[in-house]
């Protein structure tokens, strides 16, 4: 059984542009509440009984909030700038947890700017030895990070905005992972972003084919740009 879910909220948000200069942008204010209570919210339903926060940017202020929900979330706190100092990228949260996560233990990983389902959330529990990542069709792939699978359920590899069309099923930033992640982290250089990535992290392991594809249908949405506020603040007044 998986219980461990990382909840990765290191970063500032640079597209947020305004929103988020004086707070993570983890922490936007959505229908009353900071967007990550609907995502811990979820997470908690879906069945994770322990979740590891990755914090960096503000990270006295996602103290104050982990404290003022600390009733409602079982939520273990790990700094990032203190364990990697001015490493960066996606593939960071992951390495911050090494020594959390036992070493036969598969988690969960998620950003934590994105909302998912409770029931597309537990699609993931795969406790099983290989790794997943969540796709789900969209109508703009060219935007996204685009799975190209490898025959019906494995990934071959995950190729970022392509300019070509060359599939719709994208990448939503949620994985379930077996510890041999931690192997390949070593392996990865800095991207063009000059962050470390964890879809090169993924692009090795599918290489030995030790990935494969979980399709997500309900729903997925992502806090990246302000507008996205006010579609998510109707999507929440619909659906919560």
């Amino acid at each position: 059984m998986i219980n461990k879910v990382v909840v990765a909220a290191a970063g500032r948000g640079t597209r947020m542009l305004h929103l988020s200069k004086k707070l993570p942008k983890h922490l936007t204010e959505i229908n009353g509440k900071p967007f990550l209570y609907y995502l811990l919210t979820n997470l908690k339903q879906a069945g994770f009984t322990e979740i590891i926060m990755v914090i960096g940017y503000k990270k006295e202020l996602m103290e104050n909030f982990l404290e003022r929900y600390q009733n409602e979330f079982n939520i273990t706190i790990v700094n990032q700038f203190k364990k990697l100092g001015k490493k960066y990228g996606t593939a960071c949260p992951v390495e911050c947890v090494k020594d959390i996560i036992k070493r036969d233990e598969s988690f969960i990983l998620v950003m934590g700017d994105n909302l998912y389902s409770t029931s597309d959330l537990k699609k993931l529990f795969l406790d099983d030895e290989f790794n997943y990542v969540a796709g789900l069709e969209h109508p703009e792939p060219q935007n996204y990070g685009v799975l190209i699978r490898d025959g019906e359920d494995y990934l071959e590899k995950i190729i970022e905005k392509p300019t070509t069309f060359i599939g719709n099923l994208i990448n939503t930033g949620l994985y379930k992972f077996t510890p041999s992640v931690f192997k390949k982290i070593s392996q990865i250089n800095k991207s063009a972003r000059d962050e470390y990535e964890i879809t090169d992290v993924i692009n090795l392991l599918a290489k030995e084919k030790r990935v494969k594809i979980k399709k997500i249908v309900n729903y997925w949405l992502d806090l990246g740009k302000p507008k996205d506020v006010q579609t998510i603040s109707k999507f929440l007044n619909n659906n919560f």
